[in-house]
């Protein structure tokens, strides 16, 4: 039994939505995509907004949405790789349940994103000099709100899924006969 919120946090392809997906199932509750529900809200996806309204436009709903979500009870929330740039969305995922940080490698994220064209700020002739800067730039925020910290490279899903169970047993957040 779970007993408040888990919220992923992490850089673009450290594994939010496949990880979240499967904790969910582990622990019986619902998986929510920040980023699918803001396309689903909007009724377009995230280059387009990104496109008409660009990234300020983008972190508008975003907040939105995460202030929303983070309200929710019994629910696993994967946000996007930016979500935690805004103090507010660091202050809601902080304050409303347990942050766990996917932190990976920018290798392991080139790795992860090469064939995907649904990532806006990587449609770029250098993508891991992107990557590397976002990690810069986000990687005190992760750490600064994470509750859990857990390392993605290499690791067979499965184990994490089973690293962060432990973890949240250990921080009391799951009753300790679950699971």
């Amino acid at each position: 039994m779970i007993k408040q919120n888990v919220f992923l946090v992490g850089p673009m392809g450290a594994g939010k939505s496949t990880i979240g997906r499967m904790l969910s199932a582990e622990l019986n509750i619902e998986f929510v995509d920040s980023d699918k529900e803001i396309e689903d809200r909007c009724g377009c996806n995230i280059p387009w907004i990104f496109d008409v309204e660009g990234e300020q436009g983008f972190r508008e709903r975003e907040t939105q949405a995460i202030d929303e979500l983070t309200q929710r009870e019994g629910i696993l929330l994967a946000t996007g790789g930016g979500a935690i740039l805004r103090p507010e969305n660091r202050r809601f995922l902080h304050s409303r349940g347990t942050v766990v940080y996917l932190k990976t490698s920018v290798d392991q994220q080139l790795a992860r994103t090469a064939k995907d064209k649904n990532r806006p700020l990587l449609q770029t002739p250098d993508p891991r000099a992107v990557l590397t800067s976002l990690l810069s730039e986000r990687g005190p925020y992760y750490e600064e709100v994470a509750d859990i910290v857990i390392t993605t490279d290499d690791n067979n899903p499965k184990l994490v899924v089973q690293e962060i169970i432990d973890q949240l047993k250990s921080l009391d957040v799951l009753e300790q006969t679950s699971l």
